[in-house]
């Protein structure tokens, strides 16, 4: 009988076989909880982003938040609204407004 045959023993044999069985599952067990664990970690991340992406609705307590395309829509808006001041329109915007001043000072240039 050779050494890789065993220790002649059945029940130590057995036992061996049984911790090495034991230790195996165990490994893949820790091995598989890494894996969903990371897994978990990313899908969370994506889940995250999926909600700031389409804005959460408000419940008790915890106001909403408007998603990426709500907020950009409204800085669009209100870029608009301070480009429309920007460009002389009818006499209201802030560029009319800097053009009468800069007439009127030139006027008071001339005067004296």
């Amino acid at each position: 009988m050779s050494r890789a045959d065993g220790t002649g023993v059945v029940a130590v044999d057995l036992v061996v076989v049984w911790c090495l069985a034991a230790a195996a599952i165990v490994a893949a067990l820790g091995l598989l909880w890494r894996l969903t664990r990371g897994v978990r970690q990313i899908v969370g991340r994506v889940d995250e982003f999926v909600d700031d992406w389409n804005g959460t609705p408000g419940r008790a307590g915890v106001p909403g938040r408007p998603g990426v395309m709500a907020r950009l829509d409204g800085i669009e808006s209100r870029l608009g609204a301070v480009e429309h001041e920007l460009h002389p329109n009818s006499g209201g915007s802030l560029r009319d407004a800097v053009d009468r001043v800069d007439v009127r000072t030139q006027q008071l240039t001339d005067q004296t």
